[in-house]
């Protein structure tokens, strides 16, 4: 594919170190979906539109991310050496047993060598960071992780400098209680994984990496096979640098706390790819969160997935972001629904909407998105900066509740049948900044809303795979366009660059296929079936 703008667009990307801070700077959204009888209004919780927004109420990873920039003297390490079926220990703080490592002390230890069937175990009682460095570690276990951290207070693997590494778990674990480490480098407390070296893990009997608490990669060269989830944290999962490349046949990286809070009220369950590259291959979601997913100054691919990104508020500020999904491409789902219980259409819990509601498989003109009857959903999907593409056999970008862009450069080549959308919001859709153009199939068509800058939009003859599509205004000036992947039947551009009352014209391969003004929804779109 290949997208070119002539007119360059200015960009809100973030860049900097993320901090913490107040919560400030968010918008209420509210979503009004029209009855035959009157208008039911939802309101949806407030906005964040920048990363320290975003996560300011959520548990703090920052201390466990510091852990990556720490010096220490190496005089003091304890070396664990691997020999095949043996290992040996030189310093304090660990033993050997066989080829069984147990570390019960803070401490320093450099493992290198090979154990063609042992384990690494960390049981650690004392405050303090069991730092393991992996200086040409090969680690295979037949019994369970290769790694196996049950009890510390912080973990920090350090990968060394020009070093290569491997650990690769067992196909059956010999403990499958609940509690169990189930991961080829497992951990049940915070783990930041860091360095310039490399590391690839093989995940036999379920997730690659995995922390039932926090966890951070902040650098490394990183390879992940898992045949369920490729890398994932409790509480939180962090990408601060370092490269990583997952092939997973369950979710590519994954936050997967579900309790919403934790002991202090803060926000749990939440992805951040803040820097490095993630590369993904996913047989369900490339990225999952339970809460937020924020991406900022990473280069994310998702080159196969069923849903490429997925959280309750999914928040683009800066970086790179190309997926492709056989379904949607980014899904803003998964928490509680709000309604205003005072509008004389909102149906009891448990009730029916009433029968002169909108009738079946419509949709309110101009972006209203969800089922007849049922309100926008406490989601939020925000692009605020950064360069971001989809290619999604289902809706390109599914919002249950606010679906915003205003700033990046964003293009979306959506699905082929009419029961999906290439955008699809259950409320107004907004783009007041940036660039947006999506194009894909004319059956669940929707535009932007109130408040957004100009657009255009438009339904045609279907246009195959490879029809270059342009979009050109009064004076012959070539506004967007772009080289379609597959057959699509409508387009729809947001763009400064547009003004509305204009007209615009749409051309494939130099031919006209539509004339359009800008502002104007083509007739029966905001219309569809949703599946």
């Amino acid at each position: 594919m290949k997208i070119r703008r002539p007119h360059p667009v200015l960009t809100a990307a973030l860049t900097g170190a993320l901090a913490i801070g107040a919560l400030a700077g968010c918008s209420a959204a509210a979503a009004e979906t029209t009855s035959g009888t009157g208008t039911t209004t939802t309101t949806v919780s407030d906005v964040a539109t920048t990363v320290d927004d975003a996560l300011a109420d959520n548990e703090d990873y920052t201390g466990l991310a510091a852990l990556a920039d720490e010096t220490w003297d190496t005089s003091s390490e304890t070396a664990v050496s691997l020999d095949g079926d043996s290992a040996t220990v030189s310093g304090d703080g660990a033993t050997a047993d066989g080829s069984a490592v147990t570390i019960s002390a803070p401490g320093t230890y450099r493992i290198s060598g090979t154990l063609d069937d042992g384990q690494v175990v960390v049981s650690s009682e004392a405050d303090g960071v069991v730092r393991l460095v992996l200086d040409g570690a090969d680690i295979t276990s037949s019994a369970g992780s290769a790694i196996a951290v049950t009890q510390a207070d912080d973990v920090s693997v350090v990968l060394a400098d020009g070093s290569s590494n491997s650990l690769t778990d067992a196909s059956t674990y010999e403990d499958t209680s609940e509690d169990a480490p189930n991961a080829a480098l497992f951990s049940s407390d915070t783990m930041v994984v860091s360095g310039t070296g490399a590391l690839t893990v093989t995940g036999r009997s379920n997730d690659g990496i995995a922390s039932k608490d926090g966890l951070v990669i902040a650098g490394g060269d990183i390879t992940v096979t898992a045949v369920d989830d490729g890398v994932r944290g409790k509480d939180y999962l962090v990408v601060a640098g370092g490269a990583i490349d997952v092939d997973a046949a369950g979710d590519g990286l994954k936050a997967d706390n579900e309790d919403g809070t934790n002991d202090d009220g803060e926000t749990v369950g939440y992805a951040a790819l803040l820097g490095g590259e993630v590369t993904v291959a996913a047989g369900d979601d490339g990225v999952h969160a339970e809460s937020e997913l924020v991406v900022d100054g990473a280069t994310v691919t998702v080159s196969e997935s069923v849903e490429g990104l997925e959280a309750a508020h999914i928040l683009v500020a800066g970086g790179t972001v190309d997926v492709t999904s056989s379904d949607d491409g980014f899904n803003a789902a998964g928490g509680t629904t709000t309604t205003d219980e005072t509008s004389s259409d909102a149906p009891a819990e448990g009730e029916a909407p009433a029968s002169d509601a909108m009738p079946q498989g419509e949709r309110p003109q101009g972006g209203g998105g969800g089922m007849p009857g049922e309100a926008a959903g406490d989601f939020s999907l925000v692009i605020t900066g950064g360069d971001v593409t989809v290619d999604a056999g289902g809706d390109g970008l599914d919002s249950n509740g606010t679906l915003t862009v205003s700033g990046g450069d964003v293009t979306v080549l959506g699905p082929t049948d009419a029961g999906n959308g290439t955008l699809d919001s259950a409320s107004a859709i907004t783009v007041d900044g940036g660039t947006l153009l999506a194009v894909g199939s004319s059956g669940m068509l929707q535009t932007p809303g109130d408040g957004s800058e100009g657009w255009v939009a438009a339904t045609f003859d279907t246009l195959s795979a490879g029809s270059e599509l342009a979009v050109v205004d009064s004076s012959g000036t070539t506004v967007a366009e772009v080289t379609l992947t597959k057959d699509a039947q409508a387009a729809v551009l947001a763009s400064a660059d547009v003004t509305s009352g204009e007209e615009y014209t749409l051309r494939a391969d130099g031919a006209d296929v539509a004339i359009v003004t800008a502002g104007e929804a083509p007739e029966g779109s905001g219309m569809g079936m949703r599946p």
